[in-house]
């Protein structure tokens, strides 16, 4: 069920869950018996129901909530959404005891992806992209990320962005486009250092002014590891991107110490993300520079990693976003909170720390932070609610889906989590 309205009123809100620790208790600024109302898009109340102001003009919809729990509209700063076919055999290969790195040296990985998505037809990864995005709204998911990546040439990669602007038309969730254009060598540059050099002048010189031309993506990001792009590579992708007015994210030391880390501190990039391997100076650069690191716990956790230690994040004073890294590889899941889950659980990140990383902080690793992430007044009517008294159930049931609906930019939208339907945008009303 999906409704519209000139206001909307949530009342008997059990807990609200700001994420403002200046707007009530705790650094999660907890409110009880609390009621939010929004006016268009934007909230012009979030507090104590004791407190609500008197409504004016016509009656809005109200919503008794009866106890049930409201947070800020989830965000997930981090998914490769757009994408066809199935990495079935990668998955028995690795469990065999093949590596990642073997895999895709055959032509598996990141490779096989790219031609199962260049042979689909738009209709089929609109398609794709809309159902995989429904799946993360239905945990509470109101924001998310999506990179392109998986066309590696001109015409491809425009194609997914737009593939990624027709999806956001459709979907309930905000979709913010990515050009990583710079995801991986295809195959035909890898024949010689010519062909590579000629990918990169391609990314550089092709795909990122037609992206800024055509305003088919807000970020750019690139993939710095071997096997993947050299930090100078990556550095000259990335300032071309900044000279097109693009913000910047990195891939950065996953699989090995690369120094992205670094580099995405000096370029002022919003986030740097998995990071498993990042040093200490880099972390502490990225600290400087506000640089937001974004945890992929799901990525660690499926290709049997060592997650990164919140620790070390937490003494370079770096603020921790969680994002699913959804992709068919190494992170094949739409369920935000068991990432938070898994980051608490296998890498020392404290229950505040994970409600802030899919909230707050993942909106600041967007550069939406003055927008979403948080519930107070003038900030966009993005809610998720949930059959929940106490933040710490959304990480404490492992698997459970306690999402009941989402508001988005002032819509409500119901989300019956027992039900396997997919949820539709309704007529207006």
């Amino acid at each position: 069920m999906s409704t519209a309205h000139s206001s909307l009123l949530l009342r008997g809100v059990g807990t609200l869950v700001t994420c403002d620790p200046t707007l009530g208790e705790g650094p999660l600024g907890l409110v009880r018996d609390a009621a939010v109302l929004c006016r268009g898009e934007r909230i012009v109340y979030a507090g104590p129901q004791a407190g609500l102001p008197t409504v004016e003009g016509a009656e809005p919809l109200t919503l008794d909530l009866d106890g049930h729990m409201v947070m800020p509209g989830l965000v997930d700063c981090h998914t490769h959404l757009v994408f066809a076919g199935d990495r079935l055999d990668d998955f028995q290969a690795r469990l065999e005891g093949d590596s990642y790195a073997a895999i895709a040296s055959r032509g598996g990985g990141i490779l096989s992806t790219v031609r199962a998505t260049r042979a689909a037809s738009d209709e089929l990864l609109v398609d794709l992209c809309e159902g995989r995005a429904e799946r993360l709204v239905a945990h509470g998911v109101t924001t998310v990320e999506v990179k392109s990546g998986y066309g590696l040439d001109p015409r491809q990669e425009l194609r997914l962005l737009e593939v990624i602007r027709t999806a956001s038309q459709r979907c309930i969730a905000e979709l913010v486009p990515t050009f990583l254009g710079a995801h991986t060598l295809p195959v035909e540059a890898r024949r010689s250092d010519e062909a590579r050099r000629a990918y990169v002048d391609s990314v550089v010189d092709d795909m990122l002014p037609a992206v800024a031309d055509r305003g088919l993506a807000r970020f750019c990001d690139v993939f710095v590891e071997e096997g993947a792009f050299t930090l100078e590579e990556g550095r000259r992708v990335l300032m071309a991107a900044r000279e097109l007015g693009l913000g910047l994210k990195v891939h950065a030391d996953q699989m090995t110490q690369t120094g992205a880390a670094g580099l995405a501190a000096e370029l002022g990039a919003v986030s740097a993300e998995h990071l498993e391997y990042a040093s200490d100076e880099d972390l502490q650069a990225m600290a400087r520079a506000g640089t937001v690191a974004v945890l992929l716990p799901g990525a660690a956790f499926f290709l049997r990693d060592q997650p990164p230690a919140a620790a070390r994040f937490r003494a370079a004073g770096v603020r921790m976003a969680i994002a699913t890294d959804f992709n068919p590889g190494s992170s094949p899941s739409a369920h935000l909170p068991l990432m938070a889950q898994l980051a608490v659980l296998q890498g020392g990140v404290t229950l505040d720390e994970a409600i802030l990383g899919i909230t707050a902080h993942a909106a600041q690793a967007l550069d939406l932070h003055g927008d979403r992430g948080t519930v107070g007044a003038g900030m966009r009517a993005d809610l998720a609610l949930f059959r929940a008294r106490d933040p710490r159930e959304l990480l404490y049931e492992i698997g459970a889906n306690h999402c009941t609906g989402v508001v988005k930019s002032g819509r409500y939208h119901r989300v019956d989590a027992a039900r396997t339907s997919r949820i539709r945008v309704g007529a207006r009303g």
